[in-house]
């Protein structure tokens, strides 16, 4: 039975979603401690988050970021917020999708199935041999690990940095659709803003920036991302 982590101080939201949860066999269990989240995730080890982001306190930005400091269990932002800003600053932050309210109850199902999906079930990533290591030109992604790595400098990537990784550095230099990437990072694209995209490969450019590789990533119009091999010569 997965374990679901509900961050919602509407005890009325919290409470639809806690008896929706519970008819479709997850065992959910809402925080209402808000000084404390990170303490009650380590107590809980959910195999996914709810996080609103008005709490009372710290705001569910400041808490995603605690939790990401430990863990990489899906995070799932529910918001009344609807500015792009928003959504950019929860992607940013750590999370994994970003869900307006009000919602319908049938898209947050989908949502959580396709992230538990990707995470633990038929997706996931299996951790065989030396299948976990991506190596292009003295670039490394190490998945099971969840580093890249190059020229001795090695950085920590989120899940989806890391879905997103892999799929560029398996078509380095080719283009890699945007349809593919979307597909990579959730087997359910039908509610994924395109936007969430952009924002996760602007993040990846970021850590290759952080080890020493800058302008890898070009941006091909409307059509996708393609990883160029800038760093060969300099290794």
């Amino acid at each position: 039975m997965y374990k679901i982590m509900i961050v919602e101080d509407d005890d009325k939201i919290a409470s639809i979603l806690g008896g929706y949860l519970d008819k479709y066999g997850y065992e959910a269990t809402r925080v209402t401690d808000y000084r404390n989240i990170k303490q009650a995730f380590a107590g809980l080890q959910p195999h996914l988050v709810l996080l609103d982001i008005n709490l009372p306190q710290y705001d569910g930005f400041y808490w995603c970021r605690q939790i990401r400091t430990v863990s990489n269990v899906p995070i799932l932002f529910l918001s009344a917020r609807v500015g792009e800003m928003d959504q950019v600053m929860a992607i940013e932050n750590g999370g994994d999708d970003y869900i307006t309210k009000p919602f319908h109850l049938e898209i947050v199902m989908a949502k959580i199935k396709s992230a538990l999906r990707r995470t633990y079930g038929e997706y996931a990533s299996a951790p065989h041999g030396n299948t976990d290591i991506v190596d292009v030109e003295g670039l490394v992604l190490d998945r099971g690990r969840g580093t890249l790595e190059w020229n001795g400098h090695k950085i920590d990537l989120s899940r989806n940095e890391s879905k997103l990784a892999e799929e560029l550095m398996r078509r380095a230099g080719q283009i890699a659709t945007r349809e593919q990437l979307l597909e990579a990072l959730w087997d359910d694209v039908t509610f994924v803003d395109d936007n969430t995209l952009t924002v996760n490969v602007t993040r990846v450019r970021k850590k290759l920036e952080e080890i020493g590789i800058d302008k890898a990533i070009d941006t091909v119009r409307g059509t996708g991302y393609r990883l160029q091999v800038t760093w060969g010569a300099r290794t």
